[in-house]
């Protein structure tokens, strides 16, 4: 049980780190320029800033030990602030790819790498609360 938060506090820390990474890269003609989930969310895209916020969240969960009070809000958060998470990082990779024409958008392994992070969060959350709920 202590593992599977470990987990979920490594990758939900780890996502935290992609969203400041740049996550698309755009080219028109000899000029690069690239965005990180931080710009995205100022340039208008509000829905962008509840991953930091849900990802401090869990953060500030797991580490002050209301995990041991609430195991299922604690793993709930996680739950839901991962698939929360990974659909919104999956947008901003669906809106790259559509807009990918006469200027070049295309996204970093940093998106990339917080997508896979916010899914092993979903996961380790989930084994956290199996675990939990099978103990005695």
């Amino acid at each position: 049980m202590e593992r599977a938060r470990q987990v979920t506090l490594s990758a939900a820390v780890f996502v935290l780190v992609c969203f400041f990474m740049p996550w698309v890269q755009i080219s028109c003609g000899g000029l690069r320029d690239s965005a990180s989930g931080l710009d995205l969310a100022r340039g208008g895209d509000r829905a962008l800033w509840l991953i930091p916020l849900l990802m401090f969240l869990l953060i500030f969960a797991g580490l002050t030990r209301a995990w041991k009070k609430q195991p299922t809000a604690f793993a709930l958060l996680g739950i839901v602030s991962a698939i929360l998470t990974a659909y919104l990082m999956n947008r901003e990779r669906e809106d790259a790819e559509r807009a990918s024409g006469i200027i070049g958008a295309r996204v970093t392994g940093w998106l990339w790498l917080g997508l896979f992070s916010s899914l092993a969060v979903a996961i380790s959350a989930l084994l956290f609360y199996l675990k939990r709920s099978k103990s005695p």
